[in-house]
């Protein structure tokens, strides 16, 4: 048991770890871009812009991590995650920084055990443990980092 319980200490340790690193490159990527405006650009072919991406991981990880696990209060509005557009970059990397420390202080905070239990929601077809949803939402900030950074070679040339 308590080879298990080091286990999941160890998986919870690398998740928060990943989330930081990844939300730091979400911050990077934002701030390379040279034109501001090129944040919110949808060029043809291409969905959403990295702006509407950043706000989706926001609003994905305050509420799963932040408002479901941390008890936050933090209420979404998924809808203008893709419909807002051109807000100040100060202003994304604002909500970036919130974002992280709510992600950061909340994985920290919670029990090894806590991996094991259902999760409070029920997000996908079928209820998930705690932990498959964590490594679902730390593969989706992930696919999503890889967007924006195409997004940005693309429309920066």
């Amino acid at each position: 048991m308590r080879f298990l319980h080091k286990k999941a200490s160890m998986l919870l340790e690398t998740l928060t770890t990943l989330f930081d690193r990844d939300l730091n490159r979400v911050r990077t990527e934002l701030r390379q871009y040279r034109d501001e405006q090129q944040i919110w650009a949808v060029p043809a072919g291409i969905s959403n812009s990295a702006g509407n991406l950043c706000l989706h991981l926001i609003g994905n990880l305050n509420t799963y991590i932040g408002a479901e696990l941390g008890q936050s209060g933090y209420v979404r509005q998924r809808e203008l995650e893709f419909s807002l557009r051109d807000v100040p970059r100060p202003v994304l990397l604002t909500q970036l920084e919130d974002t992280i420390a709510i992600v950061t202080r909340t994985l920290t905070t919670l029990d090894a055990a806590s991996l094991d239990e259902e999760y409070p929601l029920q997000v996908f077809e079928k209820k998930t443990s705690t932990g498959y949803l964590l490594m679902h939402l730390a593969t989706h900030l992930s696919y999503h980092l890889g967007q924006m950074n195409y997004h940005r070679r693309l429309v920066e040339g």
